[in-house]
């Protein structure tokens, strides 16, 4: 852990760090969107904005980044009916227990979006929506939805850009439906 700077999660070391100018990389969906999250790339924040408070106390921007076909690398054992048990176990334990199946040698490219500076009329929970935003703007316009293992090994070899105005809105369309489904289904599972 000590090799790859890798440090426990809280805030106060978080705010620390950044204090000093360190660069920090957190994932606020953490284990739930990676292990819940599918093709649609979803984002399953909830309601975490711990990062979002650390960057407004720490007076640091943030940088909104995103790696094309990065579920596709990975899957897990989930479907219907045992999906929802599996989520509701996680969500009371905090300990997952699904299967992984995967390390495809899929295409992968990172994009970083433009940082969000500080500002100290924002709130972490404007900071948090608005890197949300931003996240799901670099989503919209880099990553072909469905996300599709088989496209993903393929663009190894061939790589052609999204670069379809039409089908940047039809995803973002999508991709807003499918956030207020999951959002009405946490509410149905509390």
């Amino acid at each position: 852990m000590e090799v790859f700077s890798v440090i426990p999660g809280s805030q106060e070391v978080c705010i620390q760090l950044l204090k000093q100018g360190e660069l920090m990389g957190i994932a606020p969906g953490g284990v739930r969107e990676a292990v819940f999250s599918d093709e649609h790339y979803c984002i399953l924040w909830g309601k975490r904005i711990g990062f979002a408070r650390a960057a407004v106390r720490s007076h640091a921007p943030v940088i909104p980044i995103f790696t094309m076909n990065i579920r596709e690398s990975f899957r897990f054992l989930h479907f219907g009916f045992f999906k929802n048990l599996l989520k509701k176990s996680y969500e009371k334990y905090k300990v997952p227990c699904f299967p992984p199946y995967g390390n495809f040698p899929v295409f992968m490219k990172t994009f970083i979006g433009d940082p969000i500076p500080y500002n100290p009329d924002r709130s972490p929970e404007e900071l948090a929506m608005q890197t949300r935003a931003a996240i799901q703007d670099l989503i919209d316009r880099h990553q072909r939805l469905p996300g599709s293992i088989l496209r993903a090994l393929c663009e190894r070899v061939y790589y052609r850009p999204k670069n379809n105005q039409r089908e940047i809105q039809m995803t973002a369309v999508q991709k807003r439906q499918r956030e207020q489904e999951e959002i009405t289904e946490d509410e149905k599972d509390r």
